[in-house]
């Protein structure tokens, strides 16, 4: 599903060249449940941003479904991450201003899809969540595992073959945090690809897969069952 081949990021801060990623290669299969593990600057984020296509390698070849998505124009890089990618964040990125309906509905509306059917599966998903008395509620109005909650429907209201999480434990205290692993653990099993960035080491070692980030290089790539 997806192929990375020597991937360099270089990022100019001030005078001096930083190499946020240097000649990274590796694959991930359809279904796979993969954690990116380092310390803070070791890539990770980075790492994520280029694989949701939020940013452009400098240099090496990424494949999504065997095409090269690293040189898609801007317009389909957006279309192949509406349908492809979900993304949960460690800070929600909720739009304040919006109820709980109207932000999983987002990228429902921003796709075209008809009012009646995003009405439909908006209220599914939000049930299946268990979100349903939350619908009208804004995210100031919902505690942090309610919010994660509200950004997994969202991100997974597309249907997208994966998911990617950065940090999705980072703001929940333990109890929400884990509720919020349990859910995607449950998506993996539905089929989603999960890769999560994340510094916990008890979910890190949940996943199937860890790989393990310093400097920008790939320091260890290992399965577990």
């Amino acid at each position: 599903m997806i192929e990375l081949l020597n991937i360099e990021r270089v990022f100019l801060v001030g005078d001096e060249e930083v190499h946020a990623l240097r000649q990274i290669s590796f694959d991930v299969a359809t279904g796979e449940y993969v954690a990116i593990m380092g310390s803070s600057g070791s890539g990770k984020s980075t790492l994520l941003n280029i694989l949701g296509l939020l940013d452009r390698p400098d240099s090496g070849v990424y494949q999504l479904d065997s095409q090269r998505v690293s040189e898609l124009d801007e317009d389909h890089l957006a279309e192949v991450r509406r349908h492809q990618i979900g993304f949960v964040f460690q800070f929600f990125h909720l739009i304040p201003r919006l109820t709980a309906f109207e932000n999983v509905e987002l990228p429902l509306t921003l796709a075209g899809v008809a009012p009646s059917l995003r009405k439909q599966k908006v209220t599914d998903a939000l049930a299946a969540f268990g979100l349903r008395d939350r619908a009208r509620h804004r995210p100031a109005q919902l505690s942090g595992g309610q919010r994660q909650r509200v950004a997994i429907a969202r991100a997974t209201i597309m249907e997208p073959k994966i998911i990617l999480a950065d940090e999705p434990t980072g703001n929940l205290d333990s109890s929400s945090g884990s509720e919020v692993i349990n859910i995607l653990e449950e998506l993996n099993r539905l089929g989603i690809t999960v890769i999560m960035v994340t510094h916990d080491h008890a979910i890190g070692a949940r996943a199937s897969r860890i790989i393990r980030m310093a400097d920008g290089r790939i320091e260890s790539d290992s399965r577990h069952r």
